[in-house]
């Protein structure tokens, strides 16, 4: 319970600042995604961070994120990715969120257009209903 009380500080802190970022679609950002329940995916940290990608933005204010993560897991839930050159990362399909641009930290860099394709097909197999 203390690191829900701690995240619930910050919270407190990102629900009364003004967004800062402007952001676009493939980029990269730390953001303070918090202390979660259960499966789904926590920042780390005292400010609870962890890196997203933008997979599509909605407004100015909000975008549909892919937290990532340094555990390689090559399967269907995951997509696996070279970033900052030498750098391997791999995007947590199955924890797509919306996320408020206010949760912005600072920015990280940008998935390759060549990444960002192969990244979508992989996603809509995922999200195949039939």
């Amino acid at each position: 319970m203390d690191k829900l009380d701690e995240w619930n500080e910050i919270k407190k802190e990102i629900v009364s600042k003004n967004r800062f970022f402007t952001f676009k679609v493939r980029e990269i950002y730390w953001l303070k995604i918090g202390q979660n329940v259960g499966y789904e995916t926590h920042g780390k940290g005292e400010d609870f961070l962890r890196p997203v990608l933008i997979f599509r933005k909605f407004s100015k204010d909000t975008f549909l994120g892919i937290p990532l993560t340094t555990t390689i897991k090559d399967e269907m839930f995951h997509y696996v990715f070279r970033y900052k050159s030498t750098k391997m990362s791999c995007a947590s399909l199955s924890q797509i969120k919306l996320f408020d641009a206010k949760r912005i930290n600072q920015k990280s860099g940008k998935m390759s257009v060549k990444d960002f394709t192969k990244l979508k097909v992989k996603l809509k197999r995922l999200m195949d209903l039939e």
